[in-house]
């Protein structure tokens, strides 16, 4: 289960940008997960809830915005979405196709890699 790691690295990244201000409450943290990261939201946000205890994101929100994979072709300039595989007896298993969906070229991914904390809604003393 990475997502522990990841979760747990994104918050000490966000303790370490709030210390810089007098924050007496943080409401809700939210992050952009890249759909190619392969990161089980539920189970971020479980890790979100453990490894938060005892600091000033306990008891915050976690926020969780998706980042659909988006490809450029080489060859024909096609710029859009990844042509996503699903089978109909794994339902939560779905594998994006890394090539172009037009031409069938090499592509590269310009989105969907992404995991970064995009804002905070917190409450600062006066």
């Amino acid at each position: 289960m990475h997502e522990v790691s990841v979760v747990s690295s994104l918050v000490d990244a966000t303790i370490d940008e709030l210390s810089k201000y007098k924050v007496l409450k943080v409401n809700s943290v939210t992050a952009v997960i890249g759909d190619l990261t392969n990161l089980g939201e539920e189970q971020m946000t479980f890790a979100y809830e453990i490894v938060t205890r005892g600091t000033i994101l306990e008891g915050s929100e976690f926020i969780i915005e998706h980042e659909p994979i988006m490809l450029s072709c080489k060859v024909c300039g096609f710029e859009g979405p990844a042509k996503i595989l699903t089978d109909p007896d794994f339902s939560s298993h779905s594998v994006p196709v890394l090539a172009c969906p037009e031409c069938g070229g090499p592509v590269k991914v310009v989105k969907g890699q992404t995991c970064a904390i995009k804002c905070m809604d917190i409450e600062e003393e006066e």
